[in-house]
């Protein structure tokens, strides 16, 4: 599953471990990525997301509708 969230976008951040004697080694900051499956009305059908937490709480406020529409906006498949 690739770290990136279908709504928001965002993406794995890159940056460094540094240990007590501040030698630094390569890390990465992953979203927390879920996979959620929503029943889309308009199209009579279940619908699988990949989506981060705070986009989950985020078509839990605007509605899958929206959500649908901005992940299609944004060039997305659904």
């Amino acid at each position: 599953m690739s770290a990136h969230c279908q709504l928001t976008g965002r993406q794995p951040g890159f940056g460094n471990h540094i240990s007590h004697s501040h030698r630094r080694t390569k890390r990465r900051f992953d979203p927390n990525i879920q996979r959620k499956r929503y029943w889309l009305p308009s199209e009579g059908r279940h619908i699988r997301l990949t989506l981060s937490a705070k986009a989950v709480k985020t078509v839990d406020t605007i509605g899958i509708e929206a959500a649908v529409a901005r992940i299609r906006a944004r060039g997305e498949k659904v």
